[in-house]
């Protein structure tokens, strides 16, 4: 459980997949959760999963493009009128595309870094008058890119070495406030961005999309695909007293992957 019953978390891209079953696992520890998402019927779908073990939580779904400051505003002015403040803050909202370098594209570049690293950044700037007072924890879903680039993601990994660098200047800064701040960097997740990928990637190496499934696979020392919940519990952790030493870290989930 969390280290009181009355926290308020906001988990951002929280409609599907590995945002979600960060959601759900928030709730499970007994949060408020606050679900935002571009697809607000998507945020009202997770919202329908949550639990309430501490029989006060009080959930709710708000959509929010976490590239628009205004969307952003009228989110944590929200969040502020319902709650009067904030104890964790999920940063998960992602986007990828696959090319090789040379065939990568501006519009490519700007959406991965409008989303992947501004996004976090806009995210956060606006939420930390509402944590600056109690203090809590912010964590970025970062990536194995960040720790393992892939030739075909090049764009993607430098939105997500700027999701780890703002991870570490972000916990230097906000100690004082004695908020922790770390990311996770997950592995081959299955998930509906992984379902896009695994298309296009078959297509570039001339692959089917099982072939590169099977080739994740062998790539991951324990065996498997990550799946959501392996993130999320790990997201579960680093919001609970028990990592309440811990900030500035990068927390590889996936399965070995990496190395």
């Amino acid at each position: 459980m969390l280290a009181n019953e009355n926290q308020v978390a906001l988990v951002t891209g929280a409609g599907t997949g590995i945002g979600r079953a960060i959601a759900e696992k928030f709730a499970a520890l007994g949060a408020s959760v606050v679900v935002t998402d571009m697809n607000i019927q998507a945020a009202e779908e997770t919202v329908k999963l949550l639990t309430n073990p501490a029989g006060n939580a009080r959930h709710q779904a708000l959509a929010m493009d976490v590239t628009d400051k205004a969307s952003i505003a009228a989110v944590m002015e929200k969040v502020k009128k319902d709650y009067g403040h904030l104890d964790i803050l999920d940063n998960n909202a992602g986007v990828s595309s696959m090319a090789h370098i040379a065939d990568i594209t501006e519009e490519d570049w700007d959406f991965n870094f409008n989303v992947n690293a501004k996004g976090v950044f806009l995210v956060t700037q606006a939420a930390l008058p509402l944590m600056k007072e109690k203090g809590g924890r912010i964590v970025n879903t970062c990536s194995m890119a960040a720790v393992k680039p892939d030739p075909t993601l090049a764009h993607y990994t430098a939105s997500k070495f700027a999701v780890l660098g703002f991870t570490k200047a972000c916990a230097l800064e906000f100690a004082q406030y004695k908020i922790n701040v770390n990311c996770v960097c997950p592995g081959y997740v299955k998930t509906s961005m992984q379902d896009r990928e695994k298309v296009w990637e078959a297509e570039m190496r001339g692959l089917t999309p099982e072939q590169v499934i099977e080739g994740y696979i062998a790539n991951t020392p324990l065996g498997r695909l990550c799946y959501p919940e392996d993130v999320a519990d790990v997201c579960g952790f680093l919001v609970s007293p028990e990592a309440k030493f811990l900030t500035g870290e990068a927390v590889n989930v996936a399965g070995g992957a990496q190395i």
